[in-house]
């Protein structure tokens, strides 16, 4: 099984027509991902990878049922772009574009709550499963269907995590993208509780970063879970104030530091990992 996107989606781009756009959609028909058309303003009629595009959401979702987006517009355009998705009633949106200024994401935020629906991002890499649907930055070769399920900060190191896992024979039911801005729309509380519930998930992987607290939102419905959760918390060395990558991942004081954040969940009896290389067989010996 898998949570959040499958077979049954309807998936819309936003920016389908740039350069990110097209290449994601063009991706996704060549795999089975399925797309049922693309939004940009002004090129309503056209096609992209033989899917049609529309002018605005409404008329997307109006015509195709969509009721998944992935968006990939410049930056300045993101905080209109999720404000028309939720409006029109899409479900789940993963917003790919970086740069997107902080009051911008809190706002969008705040709207996709208030209508029900789930954000993932800004600087989301996106939300897999694999042979099913893929709203992700992650290659479809490199994933394979599996029971384990992984919510994470970061794309690069979910990848490792993928790695980790099929040496040891494992495969993925969903991967979850949260973003590594300051301010994101779903968190790994949200998440964890979506694969505690699924019947095709025997295990979560939780990669986590230095700032913020979504770790430790986190880390409480780890405790109310039946299932095992490993963490892994990168920049374990990371110098305090300094940035890691993500714009939200600052090694600033220490109870948000990765050392406070991993040790907090071995202390409430969690399996924690030193390196993102020992997930599999960390996992490997829970299932």
């Amino acid at each position: 099984m898998a949570i959040l996107v499958g077979h049954e989606s309807r998936i819309l781009i936003q920016g389908i027509t740039g350069g990110t756009g097209r290449s994601y959609a063009e991706r996704m028909v060549r795999h089975g991902t399925p797309l049922v058309g693309g939004v940009a303003p002004g090129r309503g009629g056209q096609t992209v990878a033989g899917v049609p595009v529309f002018d605005t959401v409404a008329e997307a979702v109006e015509a195709t049922g969509a009721d998944c987006a992935l968006s990939a517009v410049r930056a300045e355009l993101a905080l209109d772009a999720m404000f028309e998705a939720f409006a029109a009633r899409i479900r789940l949106a993963v917003l790919y574009t970086e740069g997107v200024p902080v009051h911008d994401a809190v706002r969008m935020r705040a709207f996709a709550r208030a209508k029900g629906g789930l954000l993932f991002g800004p600087n989301s890499a996106g939300v897999i499963s694999p042979g099913r649907a893929n709203l992700a930055d992650i290659a479809d070769t490199a994933v394979q269907p599996g029971r384990i399920g992984i919510v994470s900060k970061s794309g690069t190191l979910t990848y490792e995590a993928i790695d980790s896992l099929a040496a040891q024979g494992l495969g993925v039911s969903t991967v979850a993208c949260l973003g590594g801005d300051p301010v994101v729309g779903v968190g790994y509380a949200e998440v964890l509780a979506l694969f505690e519930a699924d019947a095709g998930t025997d295990a979560v992987v939780l990669i986590g970063e230095p700032g913020g607290r979504m770790e430790y939102a986190g880390l409480e419905q780890a405790r109310r879970m039946g299932k095992p959760v490993v963490a892994y918390i990168t920049g374990q060395h990371a110098p305090a104030e300094k940035r890691m990558g993500h714009a939200g991942a600052i090694a600033g004081g220490a109870d948000v530091s990765a050392p406070a954040k991993l040790a907090a969940f071995r202390a409430a009896g969690f399996v924690g990992c030193d390196l993102v290389t020992d997930l599999g067989e960390a996992v490997a010996r829970l299932v």
